[in-house]
This record gives structure tokens, sequence and C-alpha cells, in this order.
């Protein structure tokens, strides 16, 4: 496979993959369109189906008949799981059945197309499927109705969503209507019956509850009649109530008599003091000493007048102040009057406090005793308590269940917000989008498998920075070219190869550098007959005569003459069978040697391509003098090749080239100086082992190279040689099996014969 060694780190070249998908756009777009037709066709030919939906929002409804006005006592029916519950109720079987009984969806074809089928079911026949007839016509349409049918809540709400697909489009618009209506029936019937069985029961028990109630009333009047355990009118006992009276009586006395106790303290403590009265609350507002006190006042002003002008010893004066002192008498004597009276008050607020302690202990030790009856008096008033709070539960649901058999007062808990309409045209199948995604997955798929064939083939793939780039293959197109003038021939100069050791990581060789081809007088045309091109190239127009290197290339000295081989003896074989051998050895190194030059050479091109077409990645690198197999496979001789990469003046990738006529490659002879190259020619060895962890097979063209410098390009190699003598007599295939046997390679195979290959593809293959 062709891209990196095991050794190597590998990064995808995108130009590359651009170019393996480029170089196939004629196949994916006719693969594209036919894609597109196919199923513009297909789809145009398909039933259509059409859907249409209709809508349902779940609320409370028929709360306000009641008067309750509990709109929190509904708030479980508005949940998301009750929501949910109510779609799965849409989707039960019962309702689908009454529903295609109702529209006798039974006798339409698209609902049970087994029975309307003209051909049995060949699955059916042999045993892989059961027969749908063997089910009733019912369970058949259900199944084919709910694959129809798509029932879902609308997300974020309490909407639920119905819709139904069918070939008729009033058919998709009746059905979710009428299955939206029939639930909204089944919901109101169910309520209904709710309350008819609410009515049943409550109607038996309410009558047990009154009899009961009026037993446990009874025996509460009767137990307090037995104990005397009257009530007054605030719902107390009369007891109770004289007992509250008489304390609060009580208190009252106890107020008083501290007051009056008070009052008198006060007073008695003024005279036994001597002080004045003035400020006593009780004496100033007695009447008698408020005149008192006008009339001492007013002899005080007649003693002030008098004494102005009478003598202190004036009998006026002293009857004046006989007056002052008879009222100061009278004053005092009314003051004690006031204290006896408050002391009066007192002893009898006094006495009516022991009255009422009296009567408050005898009604003490009556109200005890009347605690014992009402202890058992509550208890069955309780009792009686509780039934009647439990009747007059059961009459209030009573009256609300009988209120709501009626069916106008017993409304679904859900209402239609949104009915199906008839669709206008079909959801399925889409023709333009399905044509139009068909086609997309079509070039899509070309893409991507063209993109792992370059991918797995190395082709896309080249060395990380760093390393040597031999998958990086650039394009170029065939320009008419003629081989360079006085090229001598690479493997003629190598100089001495040592094995080399351990594989390190080499570094690119030099900057990459694209030559500008230029036309020339010599235009490379791919013919169909290999015979014809041999027979072009052994005498090249333009050709210059070889130079004196070239010479002693073509005649190597040997140090003896080498007798004869018998004609009989050589193993020739003709391009062919060297394929076959090659396919089934799967060598990774083959060297070509042409000792009768180009017509070599075109044989070894041949064989390159017939490898190529075997599915082999192959690369054949042109080491000859005259750039034959430059000329056969590039059409250009001033591309970059082996020289440009020794001298260090192009990158690796950019001396490989495809051929024109077939998937193989070729690494041209390169425009560089050849004298320059040779100075760097340990490199070879290194490229040529980057090449073999690459490419499959790598076909080195020597031209008519002697013995001494094939030995050292084949040395510490297990490289297949090939002597390619296409063309030569008898005696010049047995002259040089021995010349070469003599030289240690005695199992080089020899590549006689014609080069037209049976199999082979014409054309863009054709050799």
């Amino acid at each position: 496979m062709a891209g990196v060694s095991g050794n190597q780190d590998a990064d995808i070249d995108l130009g590359q993959l651009f170019s393996a998908v480029w170089e196939k756009r004629r196949r994916i777009l006719l693969t594209t369109a036919l894609a597109a037709v196919a199923a513009f066709a297909v789809s145009s030919l398909m039933s259509p189906y059409y859907k249409a939906e209709s809508r349902l929002v779940i609320e409370a409804r028929g709360a306000g008949l009641v008067g309750d006005g509990a709109q929190g006592a509904n708030d479980g029916l508005l949940d998301a799981s009750n929501v949910a519950s109510q779609a799965q109720i849409l989707q039960s079987a019962d309702l689908i059945r009454a529903i295609a009984r109702e529209m006798n969806l039974g006798a339409r074809k698209e609902f049970d197309p087994d029975a309307y089928a003209l051909l049995p079911d060949p699955l059916v026949l042999v045993g892989l499927k059961p027969d749908p007839l063997d089910l009733p016509a019912e369970d058949r349409i259900l199944k084919t109705f709910r694959e129809r049918l798509q029932v879902y809540p609308v997300e974020g709400s309490r909407v639920i969503a119905i819709e139904f697909s069918s070939k008729d489009p009033k058919l998709a618009a009746a059905i979710p209507n009428r299955l939206a209506a029939a639930y909204l029936a089944l919901q109101s019937d169910a309520k209904r019956d709710t309350h008819s069985d609410a009515t049943r029961w409550l109607q038996p028990e309410i009558e047990t509850l009154r009899a009961r109630v009026e037993a446990a009333e009874k025996k509460v009047a009767d137990y307090r009649a037995a104990h005397g355990l009257f009530q007054s009118g605030d719902n107390t006992s009369f007891t109770t109530k004289q007992l509250a009276d008489m304390s609060a009586e009580l208190a009252k006395v106890r107020s008083d008599r501290a007051s009056a106790e008070a009052r008198a303290g006060n007073v008695r403590a003024a005279l036994a003091a001597g002080r004045g009265t003035d400020t006593l609350s009780d004496v100033v507002g007695s009447a008698m000493i408020q005149r008192l006190k006008e009339s001492e006042a007013g002899l005080r002003s007649q003693i002030a007048d008098a004494s102005t002008t009478l003598m202190d010893g004036h009998p006026r004066l002293k009857a004046l102040r006989a007056q002052l002192a008879g009222i100061g008498q009278q004053i005092e004597a009314e003051t004690r009057k006031i204290l006896a009276s408050l002391e009066g008050e007192a002893t009898v607020a006094r006495l009516r406090e022991q009255q009422l302690m009296q009567q408050l202990g005898s009604l003490q030790a009556e109200s005890s005793r009347s605690d014992e009856g009402e202890v058992g008096l509550r208890a069955l008033e309780r009792e009686a308590a509780v039934e009647r709070q439990l009747l007059e539960t059961y009459l209030a649901r009573y009256r609300e269940a009988a209120s709501r058999i009626d069916v106008q007062s017993t409304p679904a808990d859900a209402r239609i917000v949104s009915t199906a309409i008839e669709p206008p045209e079909p959801y399925f199948p889409k023709v333009i989008p399905i044509t139009i995604v068909a086609a997309l997955a079509a070039f899509v798929v070309q893409v991507i498998v063209l993109i792992l064939m370059a991918l797995f083939s190395g082709r896309a793939l080249r060395p990380a920075d760093g390393e040597i780039d031999v998958s990086s293959v650039p394009r170029s197109n065939p320009v008419s070219a003629a081989p360079p003038e006085g090229m001598t021939p690479v493997a003629a100069v190598l100089p001495e190869i040592h094995t080399p050791g351990p594989v390190i990581e080499t570094p690119r060789l030099g900057p990459s550098l694209t030559p500008q081809p230029e036309s020339v007088g010599i235009t490379a045309q791919p013919l169909d007959d290999a015979n014809a091109i041999i027979a072009s190239l052994e005498t090249p127009s333009g050709a210059t005569p070889p130079s004196p290197a070239e010479a002693a290339f073509e005649a190597p000295a040997v140090s003896a003459p080498v007798p004869p081989v018998p004609s009989a003896a050589v193993p020739a074989l003709g391009i062919e069978a060297v394929r076959d051998y090659l396919l089934r050895r799967r060598d990774a190194l083959v060297i070509s040697v042409s000792p009768q030059g180009d017509a070599g050479s075109a044989a070894a091109v041949v064989l390159a391509r017939a490898l190529a077409a075997r599915r082999r990645s192959v690369v054949l690198v042109d080491l000859t003098g005259s750039a034959c197999p430059t000329g056969l496979m590039a059409g250009d001789a001033r591309l970059a090749g082996i020289t440009d990469l020794l001298c260090g003046e192009a990158a690796f990738g950019d001396t490989i080239h495809p051929d024109r006529l077939s998937e193989a490659h070729v690494i041209p002879q390169g425009t560089a100086d050849a004298a320059e190259a040779m100075r760097a020619a340990d490199r070879l060895t290194m490229i040529i082992d980057a090449l073999t962890g690459a490419y499959e097979i790598v076909l080195v063209e020597c031209g008519p190279a002697d013995v001494r410098a094939l030995e050292r390009l084949m040395r510490g190699s297990h490289a297949e040689l090939i002597l390619s003598l296409s063309g030569a007599s008898e005696d010049v295939i047995a002259e040089t099996v021995a010349r070469f046997a003599a030289a240690g390679y005695p199992d080089a195979l020899v590549m006689t014969g014609g080069t037209h290959l049976t199999g082979t593809p014409h054309g863009r293959h054709a050799a």
C-alpha cells in the first residue's frame, strides 16, 4: 500500500484528498444525478399521505355550579402527570374501536390492507411471519389506526395534540375531531356516572343518619331533665349562672367595704392629728360644711375690718370672735358626723360580704353536684354533634351530586381549542426534499469512500515534518517535451555505495522546486501498440551522440571473454509472465537494466503500468541517461526528479509525479546537474528505502547500466533483477545473460517478447 513506512509519523495531505475527489468528479456527478432521478421517480410514485391535527386543553370545568369556588380542589387535575395520563386515554383501545365502528374504517383498504391483498405474503407462505388474517379484523384495524395516530402533550402547557395521517385528506381531518369529541363525551359520562353512584349510595346513608341523630338528641334531653341541668339563655345551667352572679356581687361588696373603711380612716386620722379637713373629699363635699365655711369666711372678714378701727377689747370684736369659734365647733361636729356615716357604710358592707359568703358556699356545693351530671351530658352532646355533622355533610354531597346528574351540568374537564381542518397538501412524500437529500447522500457517500480509499492507499498521507515525504504526489499535466541533451545515465556514474546501517529519520532534502515546463519539438503520444513505442524510441529524434561516460557505460570492460550460452538455456519471459511473477513474489524493489537502450526502458514502463492495472501501488525511478521513462510517463522532461532530490533542490513529494496513462507514479530524471547529484549519491539508498516503505513495488530503471554500477546498487538488498531485452536477438540475449551470470547474477529475469498484455485495459490504462 502506498503511504508511509511503519516507522514514520504521517500527516494527512488535504491537497491529495481534494485531488483524489476531483479526479472522480465525473463519476460522482453522474452517480449523484442518477440517485436524484431515482429518488424523484420513487417518491413521485409513492401514495401521498395527509396529516391533520386537533388540540385539547385540560382544565377544571363545572366547579362554579355548587357555589363553593374552591379552585384549589382541582389542582391535581392540572399537573403534568395527569395531562400525560389523559393523552394515554386518548389512545385507549376501547375508544379507537368505537371510532372505527362508528366511521366504518374496516371498509377502507388502507386500514386493513391484508384483507384486500390479491397475493399472499411470501414470508407467511414460508412460515417466517404469522398470518395477519388469523387476527380479528378489529385488531388489524386497531394496529393500523395506532400506527397512523400520534397523541402527545405539548411541552410547557396543558394542551394535548391529536395528529392522524391518511391517504384521504377528509378522513385525516375527520378522525382527530371525532376522537376529541368522543373523548369529551367519555369524560362527561364518567363524571355523570360518578355522581349517579354517589346519589345512590348517599340516599340510604342519610336516612340511617337521621334516625341516629334523633336518638342521640333524645338521650341528651332525657339526661338533662333527669339531672335538673336546665340551661339559661346563654346556653349555661342555672347553678353556673347564679354562681357567676354571686361571685360578681361579692367582689363589688368587698370593693365598697374597702373604700368606706379607707375614707373613714382618713377622716379619723385628720381629726386625731388636728389637721384641717379642707383637703378631705368626703368633708369638702358635704353641703353643711360648705355653708359653715362660707359663714366662717364672712366672720373673718368682719373681724378684719373691725380691727382697723376698734381696739382688741372692743365688745364688737369679742362678739365676732365668739361667733367664729362657734362656727368652728359646728364644722368639727359636722365632720364627726361624716366620719360616723362612713364607718356605718363600712359596717353595712362588711355585713353584706358575710351574707354573700354564706350564699356562695351553698351555691358552690350545688354547682359541684351539677358538674358531675354535666360530664355525662357533654358526652351525649358530643355524640349527637358528630352524628349531626356527618348528616349535614352527607346532605350537602347528596345535593351536589344530584345537581350534576344532568348532562348540561357535567362538562368534561377539557375542551377543544383547535379543530382539525382538511390539509391542502400531503406531508409525505416531499418529492423535492427527498430528491435533494438522496442526491446529497449519494454525493457525500462517494466523497467519503474516495477519501477513505485515498487514506488507506497512502496517497493522501505524508510523513510528518522532519521526515521524508513520499506520499504527497502533486499532479501535473502532460506537456510535450524532449529528453535533455547530453544527459549521462545516473546509474553509470554512481560511486561506491556501502551497505547503510540502521535507517534514521531523514530530513527533507531541500525546498520545493517546480520548474516551468517548456514546449519542445517532440510530443509524447499514447500508443495502442507497445511495439510501436519501442520502434519509435530505438532512434529518438534530436538525440545527441553519447558522451564518453555513456560510451564507457554502454561498453563495459570485462576481464575475459564470456562464453556463449545456448539460446535454449536462456530463461526468457514476456512482460505478462514477469508481471505475474512479481505479483506472486510481492517484491518491494525491482532493478531493471536495459542493455538495448530505450526499447528496454519502454518495456519497463509497460511493466510498471501492468502492475498498476492489477491494483498495486508502483513507482518507477528513472536512472537512465535518455530520460525515456520520464518522456513516456510524465510527458515533460523538465519536471523535478531524482537529480534534484539528490542535490537538495526539490522536496521529496515534489519529485513524485503521476503517470499520465495509468495509476503508477514516476520519479523523473530531473533537471539538476548529474555530476553534482552524484556527490550526494549516499542518499540514494535512503531514498529507495523510503520508497519501499511507501509503495508495494519500487521499479528502478537503470537503462544500459554496466555490471559494476549495478553491483553497487544491489549490494545489501534483496532486489529482483530484470534484464529488459525487448526486441533483442537470441544471440544478444544469450551474451547478456552470460555476462550478468558471470558477474554474479545467475537468477536475473530476462524480459523479452511483445508488450501487448491480454486483459490490460485500453485508453487511460493502455501502454
